[in-house]
């Protein structure tokens, strides 16, 4: 019988196997995506075999995987997205040119939730429309996005349920209409 041991690594998530003359496994060029847990199988003729499990986290500098520009009309609440994918997880800062912002100045707030950090204006007005930077940080590097929050007009905005557009409700007109016909109105009676 052989008493020579011969491990054999796994990545748990990935199913990559690794098979290692020696006692370490050794990742050249590690990627993040090979993070994860890995399995160590130590096996040999003489005994049953022997697995141990390790966790591999691969950091890596931010970087911004969605970032998308805003259409909102004045008076109207506005939200500007950023999500950046990094190990250790980002911290985000908002910026409006050269100025930094912060929640409750100007009636924003920012609030950032693991991978995403949100911009969001309450009312806005003519002087929150331009060009704004997203920046996530973590201690292996920074990235950032620029994000423009336009002006759209009422007219072209999507009315929802009791949305206001040309200062008459679209349910209203719509009922308005049937009034205006005794036929409908005798048929929308008679089906409520």
């Amino acid at each position: 019988m052989s008493d020579s041991v011969e491990p054999s690594y796994k990545n748990r998530q990935e199913g990559q196997g690794f098979v290692s003359e020696d006692e370490y496994l050794e990742i050249s060029d590690i990627k993040r995506d090979q993070s994860g847990e890995y399995e160590c199988s130590a096996l040999n003729d003489v005994a049953a075999p022997d697995v141990r499990k390790v966790k591999i986290t691969v950091n890596y500098p931010p970087y911004i995987s969605k970032a998308k520009n805003t259409g909102v009309s004045v008076g109207q609440k506005g939200i500007l997205s950023c999500e950046a994918s990094a190990v250790p997880t980002a911290e985000f800062q908002w910026f409006k040119e050269d100025t930094r912002l912060a929640t409750g100045l100007d009636g924003v707030r920012i609030e950032n939730k693991g991978r995403i950090s949100t911009l969001t204006f309450f009312n806005v007005s003519e002087k929150d429309y331009g060009n704004y930077t997203c920046v996530a940080t973590n201690k292996l590097g920074n990235t950032n996005a620029s994000i423009t929050l336009y002006e759209i007009s009422p007219s072209s905005a999507v009315a929802g349920p009791g949305a206001v557009i040309d200062g008459v409700n679209s349910a209203s007109r719509a009922l308005a209409c049937l009034w205006l016909s005794g036929t409908l109105f005798v048929h929308f009676f008679i089906k409520f």
